[in-house]
């Protein structure tokens, strides 16, 4: 069975290979339910898979399988090769089993759009490459996938490209990402000079055996993770993740829940071994998810586009992630990723649905009063939203809880990360009920030809939501912590990925780095102050946005300037275009540097051109089609030659 694992990534392979041949314009909703059947198909393999891993000793989970060699070059060899372990086994089946709900979502949201045929292409080419990504076992066939998500985000971000906006956002993106994959090409280059291998079980045996602190795997792991911040929209490269909303909303889904998004968080729970061994880069990892998670949950209290709400939620979530497997407790983050795929494509997908009845208005000041006209997708919608407020019951409780408590107790734990997370999730809280509140509460306030078109949306976009919001319903209880009477079943799951880690932490802790370890009695302590947190911002919100009352708009008059600031994204985007993108740009159309693109650059390149014509023109004169000459020609060779040997 394991054999098959390639069958996986074929199956939306094959989907835009079937679709691309049947032309781009393809009418009816065929594109969309091949291209869903063929995800599907995927699914379908990965739960297959699952249970057939399952019935494997723990100790024996993991399984590779070599398909061919794919680049041998002296020392250099390396194999196109899958890897099926429990880590990979989570997250196949996560890529595969939202994306599929996306797919069937994206059949009723697309319809009647013209380029149907060619979204749906992207769309498989998005999930092929992702689960290239997480099924890759050396570095190298990773990043094929990693710089494939790269490029099928820039497609699908400006996939309504006549908008130039959208194009921007498209760019943006992929310049954004091209900065943090320049770190990873790095860490790959470094990795192989260090270890003379790119396979992960190589790499991190051999790691493994090095001291804790080595300089050069450190340097590996800040250069990961210098990757993982482009790619997971992590402090100071998160500022493309707010523009992707221009791509159509099953994009936004599926970048920011099953795909892409993740894939930072993915790869260093994958490297745990060596940030393990790199103490200092996994404390710059827990450091810049906690400061990520508070400083996009602050902008999300003030944005108004329901979606720019939502990306700066997955913004939160991930610093969330992040601080997770920072301070080494790598099943809580992968945990966090799974929940948060659970009701951030819920969340993102009923606002597409608020969107698709409000004429595609994104404004929540114009909303309000739509949980009588849209029934299910208000239900749906908030069931997502208790989920991501870690409400106790629903998944991200669980997932949350379990970070915020590695982050206080964890070996490279501290209180000052738990209080960060405790902030960020009280302010998660505030900014997810304001947006319930704005957009199902109270009176509409659209013009009347919205709100004459106000309709439930198709049930091929509301049965996907109900399935997701019953996931992020009983999605975390496959991980109750001991401290609520649970075994944590997911944490057991991924045990044998992260032994060696756990193993090299158990002989840290022994020369002294010892965590804080603590019984159960502080935990339940600290989740109840988590809790006392979460249910005070939603009364607030309830307080400023469930009721009519001027309370925000005074509010922000008071705050003045600190809300300007705040509303303004601390007008990050406005330095880096004043510091960075302006400078460049003169420096680019600058006399100076035009002289030396043109006259040197292209000018050595075009020289380069000519000469090698000029001399093939010179060689073809001696082709002249007779036979004698050609003779002749051979005969003088054969005679220096003699003349070189014998003289």
């Amino acid at each position: 069975m394991f054999d098959l694992v390639w069958l996986i990534p074929l199956f939306p392979l094959l989907g835009l290979i079937i679709n691309a041949l049947t032309g781009w314009k393809s009418a009816g909703v065929r594109p969309g339910v091949i291209a869903s059947a063929a995800v599907g198909l995927s699914f379908a393999a990965a739960v297959a898979l699952f249970f057939e891993l399952l019935r494997l000793p723990a100790a024996d989970r993991l399984v590779e399988v070599p398909l061919f060699k794919w680049i041998a070059a002296g020392a250099l060899s390396t194999e196109i090769a899958f890897q099926i372990d429990p880590l990979s086994m989570v997250m196949i089946l996560v890529v595969t089993g939202v994306s599929f709900i996306i797919h069937i979502y994206a059949i009723g949201y697309m319809h009647g759009d013209r380029g149907f045929n060619r979204f749906f292409i992207f769309l498989n080419l998005f999930v092929f490459a992702m689960l290239i990504l997480v099924t890759a076992n050396n570095f190298l066939m990773m990043f094929i996938g990693w710089e494939g998500v790269g490029l099928c985000s820039y497609l699908l971000i400006g996939f309504w490209y006549q908008d130039d906006y959208n194009a921007y956002a498209g760019r943006k993106a992929f310049v954004v990402n091209r900065i943090g994959d320049f770190g990873f090409l790095l860490a790959i280059f470094l990795i192989y000079a260090t270890f003379r291998t790119l396979d992960f079980t190589e790499v991190f045996s051999q790691a493994a055996a090095m001291p804790i602190g080595a300089g050069v795997l450190t340097a590996i792991a800040l250069l990961l993770f210098v990757g993982a911040a482009g790619k997971s929209a992590q402090l100071p490269l998160y500022v493309w993740l707010p523009d992707a909303m221009a791509g159509p909303t099953p994009v936004s889904a599926l970048i920011h829940a099953a795909t892409m998004v993740t894939a930072g968080v993915y790869m260093v729970a994958r490297a745990n071994v060596i940030y393990t061994l790199a103490p200092t880069a996994a404390a710059v990892v827990a450091i810049v998810g906690a400061l990520t998670a508070l400083y996009a949950a602050t902008i999300g209290l003030t944005q108004f586009d329901i979606k720019r709400v939502l990306a700066y939620s997955t913004i939160s979530q991930l610093g969330y992630m992040f601080i997770g497997v920072g301070v080494g407790a790598f099943a809580a983050g992968i945990f966090h990723l799974m929940t948060h795929a659970f009701f951030k494509a819920l969340l993102f997908m009923a606002a597409g649905s608020v969107m698709h009845a409000m004429s595609n208005q994104t404004d929540m000041r114009i909303m309000g009063g739509l949980r009588t006209k849209m029934p299910r997708t208000f239900w749906t919608m908030l069931i997502g939203t208790l989920a991501i407020a870690g409400i106790p019951g629903f998944s991200g409780f669980f997932s949350k809880d379990e970070i915020l408590w590695q982050a206080w107790s964890g070996a490279h734990g501290a209180p000052w990360l738990w209080l960060i997370g405790a902030v960020a999730a009280a302010l998660t809280t505030f900014y997810m009920f304001r947006l319930i509140f704005m957009t199902f509460f109270g009176t509409l306030r659209a013009d009347d030809k919205t709100a004459h078109h106000l309709h439930e949306s198709p049930g091929v976009m509301t049965w996907p939501l109900i399935i997701l919001a019953v996931l992020s319903l009983i999605g975390g209880y496959v991980g109750i912590p001991a401290v609520l009477g649970g075994s944590n079943h997911f944490e057991h799951f991924l045990a044998p990925v992260f032994a060696a880690s756990a193993e090299l932490r158990g002989v840290a802790a022994h020369g002294g780095a010892e965590g804080h370890a603590t019984g159960h009695s502080l935990e339940l302590l600290l989740m109840g102050i988590v809790l006392v947190l979460v249910l005070f911002s939603l009364w607030l919100a309830w307080r400023y946005y469930g009721r009519k009352s001027d309370l925000p708009a005074r509010t922000a008059a008071r705050l003045g300037g600190a809300y300007r600031l705040v509303f303004n994204k601390y007008y990050v985007d406005e330095f880096y275009d004043a510091v960075i993108a302006r400078p460049l740009h003169r420096i680019s159309e600058s006399a100076l540097w035009r002289f030396i693109d043109v006259r040197i650059i292209d000018g050595s390149i075009n020289g380069t051109a000519a000469l090698i014509g000029a001399g093939a023109r010179a060689l073809s004169a001696l082709q002249t089609g007779v036979v004698q000459n050609y003779a002749l020609a051979f005969v003088f060779g054969v005679i220096a030659l003699l003349v070189y040997l014998f003289v």
